[in-house]
C-alpha cells in the first residue's frame, strides 16, 4: 500500500504532521522504533503561537505574565502555557494512520533515470522493507554531535506548597546557585505543571559543550537549598540534552529536523503545531523570509555562545528591555524579517559599549579572541 505521506518519527513534530494529514483526509503512514513511548519532557509555549485547533485541554497551565531575572526583576507582558505532556500526546490521534515499529535506514528520493528508476520517494527500514509514498517527511529530530551547541537541564517537580514563590520563572539568572561567576551560567525555570507541582530547572541555555547533569543538579540542589527547599531523592526527576541547531530547512523535513527549533532559546513544538497544516497539505513552510530569518537566529545563537559567563544576564536585562512587539518578532516570528530585524538592531542599541563588539564579531562568525 502506497500512502499520500509517510512520516519518519513520531516527537511532537511528526505526531502533529500525521494528525493533521488524517484530519484533511490523507492516508498517512508512521514509522518510529517506539512508537508507544510516552512522552516525558515538558512542553511550553507562548499562548499566541499556538493553532486555533490546539484545545485548551491540553495546557497544564496559563501563565499571564511570567517573570525573568536578569539584573533586576523584569514582567513579561506576554501570556505563557505550559502542556500537559500526556494530554498534548493522546489529542494528536493516530486513528487511521499505519503505524509501523521499525527504523528508518534511509530515506531516498525519487529517481527517472537507472536501473532502479522510481517515481515515488521512498524509505529502506531496518528490516528490510522498502516503502514508497507520496511525500517522505523525516522528523526524526537532529543527532547529536560535538559541532553542535546544545541545551541541557536538570529538573526535580516539587509539591506546590514546597514553591514558597508564587511567580513563574521563565529565566533566573540570579547568582544563588553555588556557581563561579567565571564559570559557564546556567538559570532557573519554574513553571506549574498543574495546581498542585511545579516543575524547578537548572538550565544551560546553549553551550559547545553544554554543561552536563551532574553540574546542573548539584547547582539546583544548591540554588533550592539557598531559598529553603531540601529535597528528597525522591522527586521526579527530568533531564534534557538536545541539539540547539543542525536542523535543515525543506520540504522534506519538519521540527527539529527541518531546522523549526528556535537556535537562541530551544523552542519548537508551537511552531511544529503552528506549520503543519501547511506541510501536510503540501505547501512550503519556508519562503525566503523565513530562510533569512533563521540564519538571522543562527547569529543570535553564535552570540550567546561568544559572551563571557557573567554577561548574559546583561544580554538578557537589554533584550527584555525591548518593547513586547520587539520581542515577539524576535522569539516567535519566523517569517517576520522586518521585524527579527529591528529586534536585532534595537537589542545592539541597548547593549553596553563593550559588548557591542562581542556581537559584531560572533554574528559574523568571527573569533573575539
Amino acid at each position: 500500500m502506497t500512502s499520500d505521506l509517510l512520516v519518519c518519527g513520531l516527537g511532537p513534530a511528526g505526531r502533529a504532521l500525521a494528525y493533521r494529514a488524517l484530519r484533511q483526509g490523507q492516508s498517512v503512514t508512521v514509522v518510529d522504533p517506539q512508537p508507544e513511548r510516552q512522552w516525558n519532557a515538558t512542553y511550553a509555549a507562548w499562548a499566541d503561537e499556538l493553532p486555533d485547533w490546539v484545545s485548551a485541554q491540553v495546557l497544564a497551565a496559563v501563565v499571564d505574565n511570567p517573570i525573568a531575572w536578569t539584573t533586576r526583576r523584569v514582567e513579561l507582558a506576554r501570556r505563557y502555557v505550559v502542556f500537559d505532556t500526556a494530554r498534548l500526546q493522546e489529542s494528536l490521534d493516530l486513528t487511521g494512520a499505519r503505524i509501523l515499529t521499525d527504523r528508518v535506514a534511509d530515506i531516498v528520493a525519487p529517481t527517472r533515470s537507472g536501473q532502479h528508476a522510481h517515481d515515488l520517494p521512498s524509505v529502506r527500514l531496518a528490516s528490510g522493507a522498502v516503502l514508497p509514498a507520496g511525500r517522505v517527511i523525516n522528523a526524526r529530530g537532529v543527532p547529536r554531535s560535538p559541532a553542535l551547541a546544545e541545551q541541557t537541564a536538570y529538573g526535580v517537580v516539587v509539591d506546590r506548597a514546597q514553591w514558597a514563590e508564587p511567580e513563574t520563572l521563565f529565566m533566573d539568572w540570579r547568582q544563588d546557585n553555588g556557581a563561579d561567576p567565571s564559570e559557564p551560567r546556567s538559570f532557573l525555570y519554574a513553571v506549574p505543571l498543574s495546581d498542585d507541582a511545579v516543575l524547578l530547572e537548572e538550565t544551560c541555555l546553549a553551550g559547545r559543550p553544554a554543561l552536563d547533569s551532574t553540574v546542573l543538579r548539584d547547582r539546583l540542589t544548591h540554588r533550592l537549598r539557598s531559598r529553603g527547599i531540601t529535597l528528597t531523592g525522591e522527586e521526579r526527576i527530568e533531564r534534557v540534552r538536545f541539539p540547539v541547531h543542525g536542523g535543515k530547512p525543506g520540504r522534506t523535513t519538519f521540527g527539529a529536523a527541518g531546522g523549526l527549533l528556535h537556535p537562541a532559546s530551544g523552542y519548537s513544538v508551537a511552531t511544529a503545531l503552528r506549520t503543519a497544516d501547511t506541510l501536510s497539505a503540501g505547501d512550503s513552510i519556508w519562503p525566503h523570509s523565513a530562510r533569512a530569518v533563521h540564519a538571522l537566529r543562527l547569529a543570535g545563537l553564535r552570540v550567546l555562545l561568544a559572551l563571557p559567563p557573567q554577561d548574559l544576564p546583561v544580554f538578557f536585562d537589554a533584550f527584555f528591555t525591548l518593547p513586547a512587539a520587539r520581542q515577539r518578532a524576535y522569539l516567535s516570528g519566523r517569517d517576520d524579517l522586518p521585524g527579527t530585524a529591528a529586534a536585532m538592531s534595537a537589542l545592539f542599541t541597548a547593549l553596553p559599549w563593550r559588548l557591542r563588539r562581542t556581537l559584531v564579531l560572533s554574528s559574523a562568525g568571527i573569533s573575539n579572541n
